[in-house]
C-alpha cells in the first residue's frame, strides 16, 4: 500500500513539462492541424479519382492513369504528411522542455511543394478531359 500511495505523490509533482503547459499544448494543435491537413489532401486525391470513374463520360487510358496518380498521390502525400507531423511533434516536445527549440522550415517547405505537385497532377488531369 505505501508504494503506491508513493508513485501518487510523485505522479502530483510538478515535472519538466508541466513549466511550458502551454507550449507543449500549442504543439498538441498543431500537430492535429498537420493530422486535418492530411485528411484533407487525402479526401481531395480520393474525391477526384472517385468522380473520374464515377461519370458515364468516355475515359481515355491516360486520363484513367493520371487519375490513379493523382489519387495515389494524395494517399501517399498524406502519410508522408502524418510522418512528418509526427517526427515533428516529438522533436518539438523535447526541445521545448530542453529550451533548445528551434522552428523547422523544412516540413513546410517540402509539404508545400508536394501540394504544389499534386495541384499540377489535378490541372494537367483536368485539362486532358476537356
Amino acid at each position: 500500500m505505501k508504494n503506491r500511495k508513493s508513485k501518487q505523490i510523485n505522479k502530483d509533482k510538478p515535472t519538466s513539462e508541466s513549466k511550458y503547459i502551454q507550449q507543449h499544448l500549442a504543439n498538441e494543435r498543431t500537430y492535429l492541424a498537420w493530422l486535418r491537413t492530411a485528411i484533407a489532401i487525402m479526401g481531395v486525391g480520393f474525391l477526384v479519382t472517385n468522380m473520374h470513374y464515377v461519370t458515364d463520360s468516355p475515359h481515355s487510358p491516360e486520363t484513367d492513369m493520371l487519375a490513379n496518380i493523382v489519387g495515389l498521390a494524395s494517399v501517399g502525400l498524406a502519410i508522408f504528411t502524418i510522418v512528418l507531423a509526427l517526427i515533428g511533434y516529438t522533436k518539438k516536445a523535447k526541445s521545448i522542455n530542453n529550451q533548445t527549440f528551434h522552428s523547422s522550415k523544412i516540413t513546410l517547405v517540402l509539404t508545400g511543394i508536394l501540394v504544389i505537385v499534386i495541384a499540377l497532377l489535378f490541372a494537367a488531369y483536368f485539362l486532358m478531359l476537356n
